[in-house]
């Protein structure tokens, strides 16, 4: 057990990690990157109304509300919560705070959506399955659940190394170790400023192979749509490194 262990997702998501989560027209908020994943959602969501679990700060959530999409979201940090509100109001996207696997927003929805790998915040198997059970809860009949999701690239891993390099950039390093009798992976991002000062941050997740996921998807009463590498409807084939993989809930509800 580390250090990690003891925090939760609260305080993992504090008040300074909201503060420099958005990142306006880069990484994950570059029109190339979150054109294509709103577009997708809105085309799935069928005019119905769309819950997307663990909103954050509403980067997705926010532009799809803006294209007529009644649009509700859980969080369950209240710093990621405030930043979201400094962008849309409670009328325009409702927010509630709780855990993505037990919280339960009133209503049915046609569309619940979990992108940029947040399944793996929930650090245990039991906690992923009632994720997709949670969001089974809340679609109607015929409802998508949607997952966005990185491939485990544990052949990267050097032999009795217990570590990868994610990325080396400039002024930025990214190193994850594993754990893979548990699938447990820590990412420790280093970021470098001026002379000798660094930063360093650390996430903890657990990682889901493609074909545990459709096990718990099963579970919950789904049956698979479609597996695409990407929003754009690419493909997916053993080198890719990412999936959106769409489950749909059974039309007679059960």
């Amino acid at each position: 057990m580390t250090a990690l262990d003891h925090l939760t997702q609260e305080q993992l998501w504090d008040a300074r990690a909201a503060a420099t989560y958005d990142t306006p027209g880069t990484g994950m908020e570059a029109p190339e990157v979150l054109g294509p994943t709103v577009d997708r959602l809105a085309e799935l969501a069928e005019n119905g109304r769309a819950l997307e679990l663990a909103v954050g700060t509403g980067r997705v959530a926010i532009p799809l509300a803006r294209r007529r999409i009644e649009v509700s979201g859980i969080e369950i940090s209240r710093p990621m919560i405030d930043r979201l509100r400094e962008k849309a109001s409670p009328e325009e996207l409702p927010v509630t705070q709780g855990d993505i696997a037990r919280t339960r927003v009133p209503g049915e929805f046609s569309l619940v959506y979990l992108v940029f790998n947040t399944i793996g915040n929930l650090l245990t198997q039991d906690a992923q399955v009632e994720c997709f059970r949670n969001a089974a809860a809340h679609l109607r009949p015929g409802g998508r659940f949607v997952i966005e999701l990185w491939v485990p690239q544990l052949q990267q891993m050097a032999p009795g190394l217990p570590a990868i390099i994610g990325a080396v950039e400039d002024g930025y390093i990214l190193v994850d170790t594993l754990d893979i009798t548990t699938q447990r992976l820590v990412s420790h991002h280093f970021t470098f400023g001026e002379g000798r000062s660094a930063t360093v941050g650390r996430t903890p997740h657990r990682y889901v192979w493609p074909s545990e996921l459709d096990l718990m998807a099963r579970l919950a009463g789904f049956e698979p749509e479609s597996r695409h590498a990407d929003w754009q409807g690419t493909p997916f084939t053993s080198a890719s490194t990412s999936h959106v993989s769409v489950y749909r809930k059974a039309a007679d509800g059960r």
